[in-house]
């Protein structure tokens, strides 16, 4: 059976990688021209490293990412710790796999160097799916169409996918977005030194910065900042250096020559979706943020789109491609407890600000837990 994968992300290319290595035929159609090396940063954590083995690319990611010696919360203005988690050889003791970080752009060519040459179709924006007792019949919108036994919508938060599926719907803008910036270590004030991941809080926003390779030569910075509105339909648009410092006015004098050292920045809308009454209808499947988008604020939204790769292969591998939507149910029944508890940690922006375990999260292996037959009832608290 052909299986088709709607969009060449994260969770789309390692789930390419993963069939394909247990032998199903599978095409990937890309809307993008070709890859670029995105200007963000990744946290691959033990729970997504576990994946990344399964696949065959630990070793070379190991060599390129930053070993975090911790994951350090300070106080916005006196710059005082209030949690201090050890990462580096401590994560790997205690959870089985370690911690890494590095540019999202490597973390991608890695995983596609998994995949199988020629299985990446670029160019090819979806805008219908019809499917019937034969197949899915799939349109582009260039014109052309292309047929598959099983589609699985790996889209991202807009995904054209979700719409077939449950119909249009804008996800949810939280009122909140995030300013990004890569650049030089070099350009730092001379002298002034970061620890590899440190996320310093106040209330209302926060600003992430860590160090993207092993050499400690790329620094990243991410934010939340809460901003009223945002222009419906824009994914991003270049910062203003200005609104940039001033919506750091009072955080601590290293937060302030980062963002005065920064050359350039963009800003992104932070969106999430409630958890959705379905993921799969007929021979159609979504997984990662076309259907639990999520607030960045725990890192873990690629690793759920990763995650979720792997428990489908793993319910293919159980009941067969034959009986797909068994395979979907018990997938969406195994999945979606713990991305809707992610969903929720994330929205709520708390993960690691103070002293506790996440073992919970980084101890998570997908290929050892249960495949459930079916789907449990979520906890309120669980749901947005």
């Amino acid at each position: 059976m052909r299986i088709a994968i709607i969009g060449a992300g994260l969770g789309g290319s390692a789930g390419a990688a993963l069939l394909q290595q247990a032998g199903y035929e599978v095409r990937v159609y890309e809307q993008a021209p070709q890859f670029s090396r995105l200007g963000a940063g990744i946290h691959v954590s033990p729970n997504v490293m576990r994946v990344m083995r399964r696949i065959g690319i630990e070793p070379p990611l190991r060599a390129i990412a930053l070993h975090p010696k911790s994951f350090r919360s300070r106080d916005a203005d006196t710059g005082r710790i209030s949690f201090d988690f050890p990462l580096a050889d401590s994560a790997e003791k205690r959870y089985g796999a370690p911690y890494l970080i590095l540019h999202r752009g490597d973390f991608h060519a890695e995983i596609m160097r998994a995949v199988q040459p020629g299985t990446i179709v670029f160019n090819k924006r979806l805008t219908a799916l019809d499917q019937d007792g034969k197949g899915v019949r799939m349109r582009f919108a260039d014109g052309s169409s292309e047929q598959a036994d099983l589609v699985i919508g790996a889209d991202g938060v807009n995904s054209t996918v979700r719409d077939i599926l449950l119909g249009p719907e804008k996800p949810i803008y939280t009122k909140h977005i995030a300013h990004r910036s890569i650049f030089s270590r070099s350009l730092l004030p001379a002298g002034m030194e970061f620890d590899d991941c440190t996320k310093w809080w106040t209330d209302d926003r926060h600003i992430v910065v860590y160090f993207l390779t092993g050499k400690r030569d790329e620094i990243y910075f991410v934010t939340g900042v809460p901003k009223e509105h945002w222009p419906q339909d824009v994914a991003n648009m270049p910062g203003s250096k200005a609104e940039l410092i001033a919506d750091f006015e009072g955080y601590e004098p290293r937060v302030q020559a980062l963002l005065a050292a920064c050359p350039a920045h963009s800003n992104w809308p932070l969106l999430e979706r409630k958890p959705l009454p379905l993921w799969s209808r007929g021979r159609i499947v979504i997984l990662g943020d076309a259907c639990h988008p999520m607030k960045p604020h725990m890192a873990q939204g690629a690793g759920m789109a990763i995650e979720d790769a792997a428990m489908l292969w793993r319910c293919f591998e159980q009941v067969g491609l034959d009986e797909y939507e068994t395979a979907f149910q018990r997938y969406e029944a195994s999945r979606i407890e713990r991305t809707s508890r992610v969903q929720k940690e994330s929205h709520d922006n708390v993960w690691m600000r103070y002293e506790f375990d996440p073992s919970w999260c980084f101890g998570y292996d997908v290929f050892a837990e249960p495949i459930r037959e079916t789907k449990p009832k979520l906890l309120k608290e669980q749901t947005l």
